[in-house]
């Protein structure tokens, strides 16, 4: 039985929407199988810097967009000197709902259970029974997702955050302002100082509106929602700010550095199932909007070349797409990340602030391309020398400690491929 599909897709999120609206703009047959309606509503909110939003030509559907953007390392702020965008998400998901629909994006209802392979294709099962076949699934249901297989090299880490959209007593930021990261931590005990240090992330949304949001970087086991809740509310309270009222809460929990997937496997992975979220910062949306064009390019291709002799047309399919979406300068770049976060999780409150004081202070081509991780491998490497020449005292030591798979993550930017277990096919 031929395949009904050129590619399936298995979610109904960001990553899921912006992939599937990218194929079918090229001519593939796509459907999409979600466990809810694609229109169900996001909770979570998606920043992304001016530059990124404004050279993927989506500026249009920003909620709001801040000038004023800085950070506290330390009594003074930092300013950014760049734009910060927050996306209206019902206007970004119904933007990518009608680019599906415009090119024939097929949806279909149900929980992916089973999956099955031949030299054509893949059959995907549902929980009801229902089976869809495909030339090519595509796994984008999230950081655990359904079908990707990840091999197991240690803890993952979580970036965690709790936040609050409401009304204040006093305005918790300056008016028109955007705080990537505000380290102060005056509103806590020593005892408290020692502990794995946490930042207000914080905006205005304008009309007495603010959201404010208490975030962990990132750390194996992640830090408790109660804990951040708590910090939160003393941090405002600590600056005469008592919280009026709550129109939305947002727990936020998801991996910053799982490995990278095994490329052999038949369904490929996109979005948190791929492990795009950048290890050194949490961004993902960004990188859904660079790369989906690119790996979309690359199906296609693939979809309408000639297999050459002796090669299986399916497995020919996943590995062209693999090697789209984690080409070796990415995979380099990934656990360059990864290393370098590594050592963020053992810096104390000074060394944090320490070090992002003289991340900031690089030139914006510099710390702006480590954040979106739009930086080549030399670049990225030039970026990192010239931080840990320019540091301090503390974060230099730390910087060149060894500890525990450090040294491990570091070979990998020399060989992404040669270590790691293999994750058993989907």
């Amino acid at each position: 039985m031929p395949p009904c599909a050129d590619v399936l897709v298995v979610g109904a999120g960001p990553a899921a929407l912006c992939l599937a609206g990218a194929l079918a703009r090229r001519g593939l047959r796509v459907e999409a199988l979600a466990e809810r309606e694609p229109d169900h509503p996001w909770t979570n909110t998606y920043g992304i810097w001016g530059q990124e939003v404004d050279a993927c030509g989506m500026s249009h559907l920003l909620a709001h967009r801040w000038s004023d953007t800085v950070s506290w390392f330390g009594p003074e702020p930092t300013p950014h000197g760049q734009d910060y965008g927050l996306f209206d998400r019902s206007r970004l998901q119904a933007h990518w709902l009608a680019e599906a629909e415009r090119a024939g994006l097929g949806w279909h209802r149900g929980r992916a259970v089973t999956i099955d392979h031949d030299d054509t294709g893949s059959r995907v099962g549902t929980a009801t029974g229902d089976a869809l076949r495909a030339r090519l699934v595509i796994d984008a249901s999230g950081h655990e997702p359904v079908f990707v297989r990840r091999p197991d090299d240690g803890p993952v880490a979580g970036q965690a955050a709790y936040g609050i959209v409401g009304r204040f007593s006093a305005a918790p930021v300056a008016p028109g302002r955007f705080v990537l990261m505000d380290y102060r931590s005056d509103h806590l005990s020593e005892a408290e100082r020692r502990q794995p240090p946490t930042f207000l992330y914080a905006m205005d949304l304008g009309d007495g509106l603010h959201f404010v949001e208490e975030t962990s970087l990132a750390l194996a086991p992640a830090v408790p929602f109660a804990v951040l809740k708590d910090r939160l509310r003393r941090r405002l309270a600590h600056r005469g700010v008592r919280v009026e009222e709550i129109h939305e809460q947002e727990h936020c929990l998801f991996p910053m550095n799982p490995a990278l997937p095994d490329r052999r496997q038949r369904v490929v992975g996109f979005g948190g199932a791929a492990s795009m979220v950048h290890p050194a910062s949490g961004y993902m949306v960004g990188s859904l909007l660079r790369r989906a064009p690119g790996l979309a390019e690359a199906i296609a291709a693939a979809c309408t070349a000639a297999p050459a002799p002796g090669v299986l047309p399916g497995p020919a399919l996943s590995r062209a797409a693999w090697d789209a979406l984690w080409p070796g300068a990415m995979r380099r770049k990934h656990a360059l990340y990864r290393f370098g976060l590594e050592k963020l999780m053992r810096f104390d409150e000074h060394q944090l602030q320490h070090f992002f004081a003289t991340f900031f202070r690089l030139p914006p081509e510099q710390w702006q391309g480590f954040l979106t991780n739009t930086l080549t491998v030399p670049e990225l490497v030039r970026a990192m020398a010239v931080l840990f020449a320019q540091a301090p005292g503390d974060v230099r030591w730390g910087l060149m400690e060894p500890r525990d798979r450090e040294l491990g993550l570091l070979g990998k930017v020399l060989a992404p491929d040669a270590a790691g277990l293999r994750a058993s096919a989907a």
